[in-house]
């Protein structure tokens, strides 16, 4: 599955360890998106994504708030001067599912308009 092809997805409600992806696919996933890293317990994704200043990084961590809110899938964010890091992880599976990744590619879309 590409960036395109997770993008065009939607989320789904999840729940139970059936849903848990596994470290393979996870990193699989992973290299389709860029700049996406798989946290060493397979549990989470992160990116970090540079900003020429404060504002650009705000008005970045709003819209990919709108996503969030639209997807129903909330990500971990840290927003500092020209800077925002983007964690992904699903609770109710209690590691990465899917989902995780659909918002990844949708986060990075944002960029490339």
């Amino acid at each position: 599955m590409n960036a395109d092809e997770l993008r065009q997805q939607h989320c789904q409600p999840l729940k139970g360890a059936s849903h848990r992806l596994g470290g393979a696919r996870a990193r699989q996933l992973a290299g389709a998106l860029d700049g996406w890293q798989v946290g060493p317990d397979d549990g989470d994704i992160c990116k970090q994504y540079p900003f020429p200043d404060f504002l650009h990084a705000l008005a970045f961590v709003n819209a990919l708030g709108f996503i969030a809110e639209n997807e129903n899938h909330h990500p971990d964010l840290e927003l500092g001067w020209g800077r925002c890091r983007v964690r992904f992880s699903t609770h109710d599976v209690g590691g990465l599912s899917l989902n995780d990744f659909i918002c990844a590619a949708k986060a990075d879309a944002l960029l490339a308009r």
